[in-house]
């Protein structure tokens, strides 16, 4: 699909996940916008039917939601559910497994990459062929559960493992520098047997393309796992909100979220 494209779809996609928000008067507006790039480049330029994205970060759960209904892997109707009393669409991904393009509930951070992992090489005794993505926030990079499983990724060499890093270098309680530095973060992926990109505008659709092509192409010499680290902007495209730490958090106002629509209308 081309970048214009996507584009259109970032824009409306956008303005669902705020409008999501807004009725709901919740918060994690910010982590949903930083990664949306992200989760429509994997579900509309990458993922076949039967691939596999795990959202680590299932605080941005709406980001999810709206791309899984745009993308007809979830009944678009079934958004007006979200946040409600018996909804399957609940703050964090579900549990249950009742949604077949959620395979795992995620959001307490660290989980993600050892249920990807576990998944790409469970490929070794099925037979079956896929990719699994995963996408992880900075927390994420926190916790050693993560790191244990890039060790077991990049040992096993699971060439059908690509990770995603949502690198808006903000995280819960602050910037990501001041709370657990990570850098360098492209050295210590790749000496855990990554092949590793960076797009360094990773609210690009076309930086994002790149990344991924250039991963794989060296995955395939290699015979290693990919990571796409993308640094992107927590809160992308709603100016009030672009690095600032306190749209983890906050839901927002009327006169907030009217601006929010106006400028993500407009956004090219």
């Amino acid at each position: 699909m081309e970048n214009s494209n996507l584009s259109q779809i970032r824009r409306e996609c956008a303005t669902t996940i705020l409008g999501l928000y807004h009725r709901a008067h919740a918060g994690h507006i910010g982590p949903s916008l930083s990664c949306l790039e992200i989760l429509i480049d994997l579900h509309f330029k990458r993922m076949r039917p039967e691939d596999v994205c795990i959202l680590s970060k299932g605080h941005a759960a709406v980001g999810l939601y709206t791309v899984l209904a745009k993308s007809g892997r979830l009944d678009p109707q079934e958004l007006d559910t979200y946040y409600k009393d018996g909804t399957r669409l609940a703050a964090h991904p579900p549990c249950s497994r009742e949604i077949p393009a959620i395979p795992f509930g995620t959001g307490s951070l660290g989980h993600g990459l050892s249920l990807a992992a576990g998944i790409a090489f469970s490929q070794r005794y099925t037979g079956r062929s896929f990719q699994v993505y995963c996408v992880l926030s900075d927390g994420d990079c926190n916790e050693g559960s993560t790191w244990e499983a890039a060790l077991f990724a990049g040992h096993h060499a699971l060439t059908n493992l690509t990770v995603v890093v949502d690198a808006n270098g903000l995280q819960g309680f602050g910037a990501t520098c001041d709370v657990c530095g990570l850098e360098p973060l492209e050295e210590k992926w790749r000496s855990f047997g990554f092949e590793v990109q960076v797009a360094k505008h990773g609210n690009v659709f076309a930086d994002l393309d790149a990344a991924h092509q250039a991963a794989a192409c060296a995955a395939q010499k290699s015979n290693r796992p990919q990571c796409i680290i993308a640094r992107t902007i927590k809160g992308h495209g709603v100016s009030y909100m672009e690095n600032k730490m306190e749209w983890h958090y906050l839901p927002m106002s009327e006169t907030q979220y009217q601006q929010a629509v106006q400028e993500t209308e407009a956004h090219a």
